[in-house]
């Protein structure tokens, strides 16, 4: 008897449909063919013992067990759930007519429970997509899978659960979601505030300018001056997800196996931190069985790498492309698979290897030259691709012992969202742009227009701090961002997206340059002499 199962397989961050066909007929032996890995193989030892556990017969003829289409890798363990049911259907051990109407997915344990898997947003999608009636996981994954809706989604505990459900006697209540009651509830659930931060309020007006239009930024300064504090409050003044952005992220962090059990979607933007010791592969993905990498964890949210000249020079090249085009592709002999990586990068380290070099107080102990050497470590293409980059000092005693609090995050995070509205009114239409970071050079051209007194500003800077052709339109996107948040409380939306950028806004935003090579680090050999 032939019976025919739905799974699926994950590629990149999607889902295609697996059928898996099951055969037993005359003869002996078991036969698992459709390009399996060896977890998929070893299926066979885990649903024979399960069938047994569950008081259910190994058939004693021919089982063979065909995974479609051939040519696509089966990874992992869960498709133990669709073999043994396709098993027992297929000796006639229970009822397999309404299966074809189900994507089924699960791993077994050895006593026939059901345990977690990866993936089980994009299976639920493609499950919608391609007309299924319902989808059955496991119950750890049910509630990651019932965000999709016109879909019904059965969580199980176990093999008699599933059998029980397809031969009616057990009854099983899909499981439904709110989507957007429960999506909205906790999009403001921060565990840190920028209201804790004393004094660093240039360092905070860049946090904004850079949450405001989405740029990178890079802090520098000394140990103990508020780096790493103030890159972890950094989500908190974000702009909150969107729908959409919450189900990509949700499905990237699915495939990577990232999400905690019992969790939905995710409603606050993702905040990755890894060590400076991270190989390339784990920071933008890949492998023998490619996964995403920290980068596209970071997707819609934050990669933050602290004391960034410590990573190694080829970690930091592979992100140079990642950080223009937003998407890292991971090509293989057979196939390529795409990963968004559109993150917004807050890299922070030391200004020299004692840490202390320009310090108002300590005194620089490193060599001759240690300085430019130490810089040197980030090559100049990244720097460029980095648009604000701001020094940082430490906070003198009177603020630190000062009571009043600082600007809470609702308050910045209020003018971030305004200033990104006005952004999303202007590139309204236009496909992978949604802020200021993110404009083409058409776009610059359209939007980042100058008049004299602005272009004779930026040019005396560019000449003097010798700055390249990529620093260039790097601060104009800047300025464009101080300008949107500047007109974002004084005109109304549609004039705001095409008023001009003034003199002091394209002064701030050269400000935000001040480690370019030429102008920071190189005026002396001896840095001890700059206090």
């Amino acid at each position: 008897m032939l019976i025919k199962t739905y799974g699926a397989a994950v590629q990149g961050i999607d889902a295609i449909v697996v059928t898996i066909e099951v055969s037993v007929h005359q003869g002996v032996g078991f036969s698992l063919v459709g390009l399996p890995d060896t977890a998929v193989k070893e299926s066979f030892q885990r649903v024979q013992t399960a069938l047994a556990q569950c008081g259910m017969k190994w058939p004693h003829r021919a089982v063979v067990v065909n995974m479609s289409p051939a040519d696509v890798r089966k990874e992992g363990a869960a498709y133990d759930l669709p073999i043994a049911l396709g098993i027992l259907a297929a000796s006639e051990q229970m009822s397999g007519e309404s299966m074809a109407g189900y994507m089924i997915m699960g791993e077994m344990s050895l006593d026939g429970s059901v345990l977690p898997i990866r993936g089980a947003l994009p299976m639920a999608i493609k499950a919608r997509e391609l007309g299924f009636k319902g989808l059955i996981l496991p119950k750890a994954n049910v509630t990651e899978a019932a965000v999709v809706n016109n879909l019904e989604v059965y969580g199980v505990e176990n093999l008699r659960e599933v059998m029980g459900f397809f031969d009616g006697s057990c009854h099983l209540e899909p499981t439904v979601i709110n989507t957007r009651e429960e999506f909205g509830r906790a999009q403001s659930d921060f565990d840190c505030d920028f209201s804790e931060v004393k004094g660093q309020e240039n360092v905070k007006r860049a946090f904004e300018v850079a949450c405001a239009g989405g740029h990178n930024i890079l802090l520098v300064g000394a140990p103990g001056a508020g780096k790493s504090m103030m890159a972890k409050r950094l989500p908190s003044i974000l702009p909150p997800l969107t729908l959409q952005e919450a189900l990509e992220t949700t499905k990237i962090h699915s495939v990577a196996g990232k999400l905690k059990r019992g969790s939905m979607l995710m409603t606050t933007r993702p905040f990755r931190a890894p060590h400076h010791t991270i190989s390339p592969v784990a920071l933008v993905g890949g492998g023998t069985y490619p996964v995403p990498g920290e980068i596209s964890l970071a997707h819609n949210g934050v990669l933050f790498l602290d004391e960034f000249p410590e990573f190694s020079r080829q970690v930091l090249e592979v992100m140079r492309q990642p950080l223009e085009d937003g998407h890292i592709s991971i090509a293989r002999a057979r196939y390529s698979i795409d990963y968004p990586a559109g993150f917004m990068l807050v890299a922070s380290m030391n200004p020299c290897p004692c840490g202390y070099y320009n310090h108002p107080t300590k005194e620089c102990t490193c060599p001759p030259g240690a300085v430019t050497k130490y810089l040197g470590r980030i090559s100049g293409p990244l720097m460029d691709r980095i648009d604000l980059q701001v020094e940082i000092m430490p906070v003198p005693f009177e603020e630190l012992s000062s009571a009043a609090p600082g600007e809470s995050s609702e308050t910045i995070r209020a003018r971030v969202i305004k200033a990104r509205a006005i952004q999303s009114h202007r590139y309204k239409g236009i496909a992978g742009v949604h802020c200021n970071a993110q404009m083409t050079s058409r776009l610059l051209e359209r939007y980042c227009r100058l008049d004299e007194e602005c272009m004779r500003v930026l040019e005396t800077a560019m000449k003097r701090f010798d700055m390249s052709a990529r620093a260039y339109d790097r601060i104009r996107k800047v300025a464009r961002t101080i300008a949107d948040i500047d007109y974002s409380s004084s005109l109304p939306i549609e004039e705001a997206a095409v008023a001009p950028i003034l003199v002091h806004h394209m002064a701030e935003a050269i400000s935000y340059r001040n480690l370019d090579r030429s102008t920071w680090g190189a005026s002396t050999d001896f840095p001890a002499s700059r206090h």
